[in-house]
């Protein structure tokens, strides 16, 4: 199964699967994955998912951190 990380404002973000079938987790302090609080539509191709974190995080930008990248 493919495992894409992103780095979204300073939020560690795992997706695992492929379209019609994506689920997000959560790095942890301690490296440890914790299942995402947030769905994924499933019609969103892999190379949109950096996109649509980033607009669903929009928020969560400071200064600081203020940039949404894919990390592999």
């Amino acid at each position: 199964m493919k495992e894409l990380k992103f780095n979204i404002f300073g939020a560690l973000i795992s997706v695992r699967g492929a379209p019609g079938a994506w689920s997000a987790f959560y790095f942890g302090a301690e490296g440890k994955r914790r299942p995402a609080d947030f769905v994924i539509p499933g019609n969103l191709a892999e190379e949109e998912l950096c996109e649509y974190l980033a607009d669903l995080f929009h928020e969560d930008a400071t200064p600081r951190n203020h940039s949404a990248k894919q990390l592999s």
